[in-house]
């Protein structure tokens, strides 16, 4: 990867935030840096092409994993993401298991959200009383082309985020379990109603690590265990992901800018 830069000669229009690991299979890129009204983000955005599409990238935890799930600088990784040009953005990530069937290695495409985060900032607008809509939190339209991309995946289920950066007893594992809630995580909120805001396309494309602490007993979650389980399964995720990227349409015909946010007023282009 080359220097770091502040210009960069094409516009992406797809954005990818996950792990460190997703470096390795960009090609020709290059690091650009980008100050936003928020602080910086988790780290320079890299730019490179995958599948022949142009796409920017931001490590969610930093450089290494500087930023736990409750610090991650969420708002200024949106935006640098939107100010760079991007319009569709893959949220890849890590999550737990809550169904005995979804054990490590079993690929999700949510379609729900249950917020159990505190205290993090969820919303580029403080005054004026706009409200997101919110009640379908993923683009349907990219979340179609993520199903698409993998035969294996599946294809629904309600993602609780939990504020962390400690895992669940197995009294709170079984309650969400009890819910019918399939997945648990600790960073997919708030950056899903971040990216409605801004019009931006968002999906998340989870890699199940552990089943959680209430679904099988032992000793619990290890954050050594989740790292090797990603790891192991980091060649198949990123080919996931190639196929995916490489199907995303230009135009969705979807709603997730149908909200009329002043972008102006965050300082960025008002054009969607």
């Amino acid at each position: 990867m080359s220097e770091s830069s502040s210009e960069t000669t094409s516009d992406p229009v797809i954005g990818l935030i996950g792990g460190s690991g997703l470096y390795s299979f960009f090609e020709e890129a290059h690091a650009v840096a980008v100050q936003t009204p928020y602080g910086s983000p988790s780290a320079d955005v890299t730019i490179g092409r995958i599948a022949g599409r142009e796409v920017a990238f931001i490590p969610r935890h930093g450089a290494g994993h500087r930023f736990s799930p409750h610090s991650v600088p969420y708002r200024a990784n949106m935006w640098a993401l939107r100010s760079l040009g991007v319009r569709t953005v893959i949220g890849a990530c890590a999550v737990g298991g809550l169904r005995a069937d979804h054990g490590p290695g079993t690929v999700v495409v949510p379609d729900q959200l249950i917020d159990r985060t505190s205290g993090r900032a969820q919303t580029y607008f403080d005054t004026g009383g706009r409200h997101a809509q919110f009640a379908d939190p993923y683009c349907e339209s990219l979340r179609q082309t993520l199903i698409a991309a993998n035969g294996a995946a599946v294809a629904g289920g309600t993602m609780v985020v939990i504020e962390g950066p400690r895992f669940s007893t197995r009294a709170e594992s079984r309650w969400y379990a009890a819910q019918g809630w399939t997945l648990v995580n600790m960073t997919g909120h708030p950056e899903a109603v971040l990216a409605r805001e801004l019009g931006i396309c968002y999906a998340a494309a989870a890699l199940v690590t552990d089943l959680d602490a209430g679904v099988e007993s032992g000793e619990g979650v290890r954050t050594a265990d989740v790292m090797a389980e990603f790891e192991r399964n980091l060649p198949q995720f990123r080919q996931w992901l190639t196929v995916a990227i490489a199907g995303v349409g230009t135009d969705t015909g979807c709603g997730c800018a149908d909200d009329d946010f002043d972008l102006a007023e965050l300082g960025l282009p008002t054009t969607r």
